[in-house]
């Protein structure tokens, strides 16, 4: 993946962190406000996760391994949470997930590419349709 699609990324995250943890102190403060700005910050999460054109299966499949590191540092780092051997462990394997994800068995970035050659279309049978 490129730059871009990294940054892509962590904009995505930090939408859907903060979205979250302002809907959540909203709902425990009883402020409205802060509810509808989650909404807000949510629905901007799912425009930019979901503006680049790649394949959905992968793009999910690797953004929520992202998704966890951020979560488990904002909870860390600014909940002051204190994180259990268990949840990094279990962020590893989610991060592992990822990277099987990520790259395919030749050992190329596979996100932005389709097994057609990147029409996201059926690959013909031998009487012309699809597979």
């Amino acid at each position: 993946m490129n730059i871009l699609a990294w940054l892509i990324f962590l904009g995505a995250a930090l939408l859907e962190v903060s979205g979250d943890a302002t809907i959540r102190r909203g709902l425990r403060g009883s402020n409205l406000a802060l509810v509808v700005g989650g909404f807000i910050a949510l629905g901007c999460y799912g425009l930019v996760v979901n503006s680049v054109k790649w394949d959905f299966s992968k793009l999910i499949g690797v953004y929520v391994a992202f998704f966890a590191v951020v979560s488990v540092l904002v909870g860390r780092l600014i909940f002051k949470e204190v994180i259990p051997p268990s949840t990094w462990w279990g962020v590893a394997l989610i991060v592992a997930g990822g990277a099987v994800i990520q790259w395919n068995a030749n050992g190329h970035a596979s996100l932005l590419r389709h097994p057609d050659g990147g029409h996201g279309q059926p690959a013909a049978g031998p009487d012309g349709g699809g597979a």
